[in-house]
């Protein structure tokens, strides 16, 4: 079992959501749950789903979805110095949040695809292994 993947907000919102990709999102967590595959999750990715869920739909919402995401097969990652720094690297060279940076830091010290549909991400391709979902599309006003 060599395949690690490090699961972006955006694909954990794009599987909650029923977004275009939660198909390949949701063979990743059965992959994990058989033990064919790994995955991880930046803990920063919790507070980005809380407080997301939080501003849309309220405290209740939020807590269950921190909840559901933590009974999923996934290692939960908490930064340490290393990925600091590596993330400080990131967001020197690229434009990227905070989080992204963080969680990008991950996957490549981790030697893991970063499974995401955050086209931000993509200038990233040259630093760590992508799994590109399908992006939003935008929205006509």
């Amino acid at each position: 079992m060599d395949d690690l993947y490090v699961l972006d907000t955006s694909a954990i919102f794009a599987f909650t959501d029923q977004e275009e990709g939660a198909d390949e999102v949701e063979k990743l967590l059965d992959a994990a749950r058989a033990n064919t595959c790994r995955l991880e999750i930046c803990a920063i990715s919790l507070m980005e789903i809380f407080y997301v869920a939080l501003m849309e739909q309220g405290e209740n919402e939020a807590a269950r979805l921190v909840g559901l995401v933590k009974s999923w097969p996934v290692n939960l990652i908490y930064p340490d110095e290393k990925i600091l720094l590596q993330a400080g690297k990131l967001k020197a060279n690229y434009r990227l949040s905070l989080a992204d940076a963080l969680i990008t830091a991950v996957a490549k010290l981790h030697n893991a695809a970063l499974v995401h549909k955050d086209p931000e991400l993509v200038a990233l391709a040259n630093e760590v292994a992508l799994f590109t979902l399908p992006f939003k599309k935008k929205q006509r006003k």
